[in-house]
């Protein structure tokens, strides 16, 4: 009996790809989310957006194109991001959290100077992945650096 029990939940278990490809969405959707509360996301924040899935996840451009699209209808479908923080903390360890943490500050840098509403939202999405205000602060510094240098800190 209990061997039939695990095969059934064997079955029921996403695969580590389904996982993999639910994660990239996730980080891609909040991505979207940051880039775009501040109404200014054009061409040049969507490429850097591209550029960024595209480092984190090694697709290729193409690929990164695809996902941010598929990440933009799943905003559009959402009624709001907490699914999608949800996401992110089961599929992460916290310095991997942090790390995207980092790449959410990359997008808001992206557009120009953060404004406040993608501040206040950053310390949100921060906090719904349980990334701490020491760590969160530490990657807007890295991510400033990103933005002044091209080039990771």
């Amino acid at each position: 009996m209990l061997k039939a029990i695990a095969r059934l939940l064997g079955r029921l278990a996403p695969r580590r790809a389904d996982r993999t490809d639910e994660l990239r969405l996730a980080v891609a959707a909040l991505l979207v989310e940051v880039a775009g509360i501040s109404g200014n996301f054009d061409d040049r924040g969507r490429k850097t957006l591209e550029r960024l899935l595209a480092s984190r996840f090694s697709l290729s451009p193409e690929g990164a194109a695809a996902l941010l699209a598929a990440a933009e209808d799943a905003v559009r479908r959402s009624t709001e991001m907490t699914g999608f923080a949800g996401t992110v903390t089961r599929a992460l360890a916290p310095e991997d959290r942090s790390q995207v943490v980092g790449i959410l500050w990359q997008a808001a840098y992206a557009g120009g100077r953060p404004d406040a509403v993608q501040d206040a939202l950053l310390r949100r999405i921060a906090s719904l992945i349980g990334v701490g205000d020491a760590d969160r602060v530490q990657a807007r510094r890295n991510a400033l650096r990103y933005d002044e240098q091209g080039a990771p800190a």
